[in-house]
């Protein structure tokens, strides 16, 4: 239940402007929005976001509070822990997300540059992930 789980920062308000692009429930605070846009983003159990791009601008996860899950196109899920930080280059397809069985916040840095912007793809599925072995 979001009672139990304790955030460092803010959970905020339900994800109403890309809701689209997530499996489940999520939470977005946006805690600045001056030239480097850092957001917290809390996910429900099992809730992960579609496969996307960040085009010219990359993305700095911070991870602060239960356990998450990150990947990359063609490469191995990671289990992301609170004080894992995952740097996200340009134009890497990936997603992340809460692990089934625990709630998953962490902080979303978007790198500035000029005329940055992100791709939204299809979801992330576990057919996916049992097609690469995982």
């Amino acid at each position: 239940m979001r009672e139990n789980f304790n955030t460092l920062f803010p959970i905020g308000q339900p994800n109403t402007q890309t809701r689209q692009y997530f499996s489940g429930a999520s939470f977005l605070c946006f805690l600045n929005q001056e030239e480097v846009s850092i957001a917290n983003v809390t996910f429900e159990p099992g809730c992960r976001n579609n496969w996307h791009i960040h085009h010219k601008g990359g993305q700095i996860l911070l991870c602060t509070d239960g356990k998450g899950l990150y990947q990359e196109w063609g490469r191995p899920i990671r289990e992301l822990h609170p004080g894992d930080v995952v740097y996200i280059p340009p134009e890497v397809k990936h997603w992340h997300g809460a692990s089934p069985e625990s709630w998953f916040a962490h902080l979303a840095l978007s790198v500035p540059a000029e005329g940055a912007c992100t791709q939204w793809l299809e979801p992330s599925t576990d057919k996916y992930q049992k097609d690469v072995g995982l």
